[in-house]
């Protein structure tokens, strides 16, 4: 008599989240192991739709899916200090206008995929929008956009992106040497630590309560601004607690996956990437005028120009010789900020030309 194996997922509650965790550890594991972007939300959203796709059934509870957005948005708001400014201040004409360019490129791309019917209603323009991939997908969920194929669009967004930044700066230049891996449980400061996360909860609440589209991380993203960039508050998110973050937020987004809106996106695939390109090669193009027109170096230029992931970026910038962090950061900075701002208009105003929600 034989043993049997069965590939059914547990059916106790239980079972199933240890499974969920168990299989977004290996993954991004996996993802860090080949220098992927964004490993740690990556890998718990690739378990979790592997996951729903085959039949699991589970709820990231809505206090854990908000407090992980507002420990993000205190993440994002914690860079945005006034030193910024002061980076833009020389030549602020021709940098803002690179990036209002850039903008304008992955609307009319977005714009284009939803005319085509590539994409439903608005969900292209928020898939190609270049912010923060994880608040894109906040905010188009809240104004009606399918946050799955958002989700599908920004990371694919981020991997191409980031992976034509990588060969470059491979080529072109020697990156400095790895400093090491990161610090799980480094000691913590309790005090900053409490402050940060009655911070981030009380602004995710607020923007809860009041109803704000994307409010649960747009509301500590300023809250976090304020607090560490103006008042000088120090805001401590332990990389344990960064990790968990996002996890939650990877998991809410990959339990909703079904096989219907996972056959929609290979289908989106090819016309998805076509458009994703262009809008790097027209980033890259940016990036050739300020060369001639700064005198930039090549790299600080096409590393500034490149259409997201800023965070991501940000990590290339750094582990790279003879390229200028700060003005890399201040551009992508600021267009974050402008399509925070914006986005939400443009969206609807082009929802309304294409007959979407």
């Amino acid at each position: 008599m034989g043993l049997r194996f069965s590939l059914d997922p547990p059916r106790s509650l239980s079972g199933r989240w240890l499974l969920l965790l168990l299989l977004s550890i290996l993954l991004g594991g996996l993802f860090r192991l080949f220098n992927l972007p964004a490993s740690l939300l990556m890998g718990p959203m690739s378990a979790a739709i592997l996951l729903s796709l085959r039949g699991v059934s589970l709820t990231v509870p809505r206090v854990l899916h908000a407090g992980s957005q507002g420990i993000i948005g205190i993440m994002i708001g914690r860079s945005l200090t006034p030193s910024i400014l002061g980076t833009l201040k020389k030549d602020w004409l021709v940098s803002l206008g690179v990036v209002f360019l850039v903008i304008l490129m992955a609307n009319l791309l977005g714009w284009l995929l939803g005319r085509l019917g590539v994409m439903p209603g608005t969900t292209a323009i928020w898939g190609l929008s270049p912010g923060a991939a994880s608040v894109m997908m906040m905010m188009a969920e809240g104004y009606g956009a399918d946050a799955r194929l958002v989700a599908f669009m920004q990371y694919l967004r981020v991997v191409i992106v980031v992976t034509a930044a990588s060969l470059v700066v491979r080529f072109w230049v020697h990156p400095l040497a790895p400093v090491g891996g990161t610090l799980w449980f480094p000691p913590v400061h309790w005090v900053p630590l409490a402050e940060t996360l009655l911070a981030a909860f009380l602004g995710a609440a607020a923007g809860r309560l009041l109803n704000i589209p994307g409010g649960a991380m747009l509301l500590p993203l300023f809250l976090g601004a304020v607090l560490h960039g103006g008042e000088g508050l120090p805001l401590e998110i332990p990389p344990m607690l960064l990790a968990l973050s996002y996890a939650l937020l990877g998991w809410g987004i990959g339990l909703g996956f079904t096989r219907e809106i996972f056959l929609h996106a290979l289908k989106a695939l090819p016309k998805t990437i076509l458009a994703i390109l262009t809008l790097v090669l027209f980033s890259g193009g940016l990036a050739l005028l300020l060369v001639l027109g700064l005198s930039l170096d090549p790299l600080t230029a096409y590393l500034a120009t490149s259409p997201g992931g800023m965070d991501s970026v940000a990590i290339i910038a750094a582990s790279t010789h003879h390229v200028d962090i700060s003005f890399v950061m201040a551009l992508q900075t600021v267009r974050f900020l402008v399509v925070l701002l914006t986005g939400p208009a443009i969206s609807r105003f082009l929802a309304d030309r294409l007959g979407g929600p």
